[in-house]
């Protein structure tokens, strides 16, 4: 019975690992008495918020297994040899380096703008939010290192683990979120300069652990500034969706943004325009799109729903699927998702003290 319960657990994942307890070396003292299982899994942290994630799956695994009446599951944590062990059997066997590595496959989606308030960081959120819906193991970097809002918008408020000298991303129905709000007090401001700004974003590009991931959304700063170059060369592989509103003056500003991709060797997938409708006109997306040479990927109509869901924390494309603009957002995914453009990522960096 012993081997059956070890197989049955090979189905209780670590919700921020997303891998067996199994296979991260997480189960201890397996007992069977009376038809009751007792057993210990081993946190990476002492205090962890997903412990009831466990029972449950716990639970559920062992259910099945003809004389199994209970169960009994403790919890311990890991001691430092152990972290250690697991971080570098998440890194493939290698040591903490400075490369940047995300798996074969992955596509990096970079939403940018000229400016602000063009509903980009919503239109991030439930993109990845539909991404992770279409089948594709999601995350999203919130990039806009002063107007960080992708936690508060997808209701992901749990910190992040570090593991050893690796960081693990909280995880909220399959999808692995980074931000610099998580590293703040509060709604303390961020007061860098560049170099500063440029560090984080290595850091989480290179400390997090990202895993297997099929698509990284990545919710870029408004502007051309430092955070826009930095990502430019961290990321020159990048494929770009520019977002507007219709109005003229919002298309001219972000055809800067699109230049700048441009000159940082990202790749301009297409524009998105955004709160269309009698408010702000329309066909300014189209106009952009024309002048740059590039496709209009999508049009998301003016919609006090997706900024109601988004305020309370649940995107609009995963509580309300069928208003029209969760349809718009969901549609493209579907377009973005078919024009699938794979390669490895692996960009050694600096050591910076």
């Amino acid at each position: 019975m012993r081997d059956e319960i070890l197989k049955a657990l090979e189905q209780v994942i670590d919700p921020e690992l997303q891998r067996p307890v199994t296979e991260l070396d997480m189960v201890r003292d397996v007992e069977i008495s009376d038809g009751i299982v007792s057993l210990t899994i081993v946190l990476t942290v002492a205090g962890c918020p997903l412990r009831q994630s466990f029972e449950q799956q716990v639970e559920q695994a062992l259910s099945g297994i003809d004389g199994v009446r209970g169960v009994a599951l403790s919890f311990g944590v890991m001691t430092p040899e152990e972290r250690q062990a697991l971080t570098t059997k998440l890194r493939g066997g290698v040591e903490r380096d400075s490369v940047i590595k995300l798996s074969r496959g992955t596509r990096v989606i970079a939403v940018a703008s000229g400016k602000g308030g063009v509903g980009k960081s919503s239109l991030s959120a439930n993109l990845a939010v539909a991404f992770s819906q279409l089948g594709r193991r999601t995350g999203i970097l919130d990039a806009d290192i002063y107007g960080h809002s992708i936690p508060h918008i997808l209701g992901i408020h749990q910190k992040p683990v570090a593991v050893d000298q690796m960081i693990v991303p909280p995880v909220k129905d399959g999808l692995k979120l980074m931000s610099i709000g998580f590293f703040l007090d509060d709604n303390e401001p961020v007061m860098w300069r560049g170099p500063m700004l440029h560090r984080a974003l290595e850091q989480f590009l290179t400390d997090v652990h990202w895993g297997e991931l099929d698509v990284l959304v990545v919710d870029m700063p408004p502007g051309t500034g430092d955070v826009s170059i930095s990502l430019g060369q961290l990321l020159p592989r990048a494929e770009v969706v520019v977002v507007t509103t219709p109005q003229k003056l919002a298309q001219e500003v972000a055809s800067r943004a699109a230049s700048m991709a441009r000159k940082t060797n990202m790749r301009l997938l297409g524009v998105v325009e955004n709160m269309s409708g009698d408010v702000f006109g329309s066909g300014g997306g189209e106009d952009l799109a024309d002048s740059l040479g590039i496709p209009l990927l999508g049009t998301v109509p003016l919609d006090p729903a997706l900024r109601e869901h988004g305020d309370d924390g649940r995107p609009i494309v995963a509580v309300d699927p069928d208003a029209e603009s969760a349809q718009a957002i969901a549609a493209i995914a579907e377009t973005i998702d078919a024009r699938r453009e794979s390669g490895a990522i692996v960009k050694s960096l600096p050591l910076v003290g």
